[in-house]
């Protein structure tokens, strides 16, 4: 199974960091955001993996190279302005190839996700081995959180393993999911488009499967976020 790491983004609400340095690019407790996906998704034996930019992305693929120091190998996607998630992955449709990928935000932190866990999360057979048809099968599978602070109203309620638009409780997308490239036929290369609307548009069809995630797991968004991560541990504070 093949990765992207979704690194296009301006991180506006980062600035003055993000004027010179490309939000997945800066650091928590020593290492680069989007290299402690790299490194999680390496562990995983998941080694293949596309990553896209626009806002300085010479410097992502500068700071990355090609990816064999982490034990993968990092193909690139360049953008010329953000694409948004969905014309993102259309972009990089021909470095994805036609098999179920995962995709993960490059500036997510959550240092002991396994994403071996999304390995057969997506099905083509029911529970007695028979092949489902196309059309009742999950064109992708997503990661839920506990509603952060700035994400009170949540976006997704879960039932049976199966996501909803409507329903309470309703529960915060981790930016974490496997989807099937097919989701993305009606996208042409080069086109903006969120990945919201598709996401919404296939839960209703009942499409979407997910679980929660529980652990460890931050949106780094803000500079004061930045800052609390990279704090000493509690015990060892002056």
């Amino acid at each position: 199974m093949k990765a992207m790491i979704f690194a296009a983004g301006r991180g506006e609400r980062m600035r003055p960091l993000t004027d010179s340095c490309p939000k997945p690019l800066l650091k928590v407790r020593g290492r680069p955001l989007i290299v402690w996906q790299i490194l999680s998704l390496v562990r995983a034996g998941i080694t293949e993996i596309v990553i896209n930019h626009a806002h300085l992305g010479q410097m992502i693929e500068d700071t990355l190279g090609d990816g064999s120091r982490f034990g993968a190998r990092l193909l690139y996607s360049p953008e010329g302005t953000a694409l948004e998630t969905a014309g993102g992955i259309a972009q990089a449709r021909h470095l994805l190839g036609e098999q179920p990928f995962i995709a993960v935000s490059g500036d997510i932190w959550c240092p002991h996700f396994d994403y071996s866990e999304l390995l057969t999360v997506l099905e083509d057979e029911d529970p007695w081995g028979k092949p489902l048809p196309e059309d009742q099968r999950d064109m992708a599978w997503l990661y839920l959180v506990k509603n952060p602070p700035f994400h009170p109203e949540g976006d997704f309620a879960l039932n049976n393993f199966a996501l909803a638009n409507e329903g309470q409780p309703k529960l915060t997308f981790a930016n974490i999911g496997v989807y099937r490239p097919q989701m993305f036929d009606g996208i042409p290369p080069g086109t903006h488009a969120k990945l919201g609307p598709l996401l919404r548009q296939y839960a209703d069809q009942g499409r979407i499967g997910g679980d929660v995630y529980r652990g460890e797991w931050h949106n780094v968004g803000t500079i004061d976020q930045l800052e609390a991560l990279n704090l000493p541990p509690q015990g060892n504070r002056p």
